[in-house]
């Protein structure tokens, strides 16, 4: 059921012309291969970025375990890795922190993600804006390989939506839209359908775990 809703989703974001054009045939992406890329190390993994023609299409894995829980170790470390550059602000900047219990969350410049939530579930907050935020570093994974250029901090607003998805919904959240999570009772395991319309991911990215 899952390949199916993917792929009827990329039928109806794609436009035809895109598809006239494209130098590709279609890609398949297991189940078997998803949860093969799912068991590995890390939260957020790219599965693939794919030249649709007009744009580059992604699309990822992402598991998020219990609320509170410890974070899982990185998907890769380099074993001496260099120095990281100072953080750049973004976002509003406030002098008093939010209060406890307001939910941290991240803010895409360009790219929009269509979630389809493939097992467990928890508490979406969308909407708001970013308070305190630090930019995504220009060589980071989130901004070279999974989402572009990038905000993270705090979501704060009164148009910010706390909502309980299940496995089956379908969320898309529009670039800009900060997002986050709250309330993971045990995990939330979702596909993110990324269009790259810049091409500012890494072009004919292909995961690790199923690279040929």
């Amino acid at each position: 059921m899952t390949i199916r809703v993917l792929a009827a989703l990329l039928a109806a974001a794609i436009p035809a012309a895109a598809f006239a054009q494209s130098p590709k045939g279609a890609t398949y992406i297991t189940d078997e291969q998803v949860k093969a890329i799912n068991a590995g190390p890390g939260v957020d993994r790219q599965i693939v970025n794919v030249d649709i023609g007009k744009l580059n299409l992604a699309v990822g894995v992402i598991h998020r375990g219990r609320s509170g829980a410890p974070a899982p170790a990185p998907a890769a470390a380099p074993t001496a890795a260099p120095a990281a550059a100072p953080a750049v602000p973004c976002g509003d900047r406030v002098a008093t922190a939010p209060p406890a219990g307001t939910a941290s969350g991240i803010a895409h410049d360009g790219q929009t993600e269509t979630y389809i939530i493939i097992s467990g579930g928890g508490t979406l907050v969308t909407g708001g804006h970013i308070v305190n935020g630090r930019k995504s570093a220009p060589e980071s994974a989130v901004t070279k390989v999974l989402n572009g250029p990038s905000c993270s901090g705090m979501i704060v607003g009164d148009d910010v939506v706390r909502k309980v998805v299940k496995t089956g919904d379908i969320i898309i959240i529009p670039a800009g839209i900060p997002h986050g999570w709250t309330d993971i009772a045990d995990h939330v395991d979702y596909l993110s359908v990324r269009p790259d319309p810049d091409r500012v991911l890494a072009a004919g990215y292909v995961n690790p775990a199923i690279k040929k």
